[in-house]
């Protein structure tokens, strides 16, 4: 059983064999140094344990955890630029002043052409030295 991670920490749950997915997940990491992000395959143990079936799913939603509370869609990602903070949380609250059905718009557009714009990959990404504490399984 995975352990429930540190409350101060916000896990992103991501389409693990995404190429696009994937390169978020590295913007992130690059923008987050103090390590606020967590992050899991949607495929993986974690997932399993903490989301509902639904959540799991859909591979075309990321799923953000922030204090306990499940964010899919254009409202994981406000979440996820608060928590960068700085210009990123600046962003996120404009992305919010935006009404929700013309966000999750957008987003479902960018999740269907996502694998036309990087692929999809072979296996799950694996974390790179001095990342494994990031990544849950």
């Amino acid at each position: 059983m995975t352990p429930a991670p540190a409350p101060d920490k916000a896990i992103i749950y991501f389409d693990g064999y995404c190429g696009f997915c994937n390169g978020v997940v590295n913007y992130f990491l690059d923008h987050d140094p103090q390590g606020k992000l967590l992050f899991a395959p949607l495929q993986g143990e974690t997932a399993r344990q903490f989301l509902s079936e639904r959540e799991r799913g859909d591979l075309t939603s990321i799923v953000v955890t922030v204090n306990g509370k499940n964010y899919r869609k254009s409202a994981a990602t406000v979440r996820i630029l608060w928590q960068l903070g700085g210009i990123w949380g600046r962003l996120g609250t404009l992305l919010w002043l935006i009404p929700l059905p013309i966000r999750d718009l957008g987003y479902i557009i960018v999740a269907r052409l996502r694998y036309r714009i990087a692929g999809r990959l072979e296996a799950c990404r694996m974390p790179r030295e001095g990342e494994q504490e990031r990544f849950l399984p």
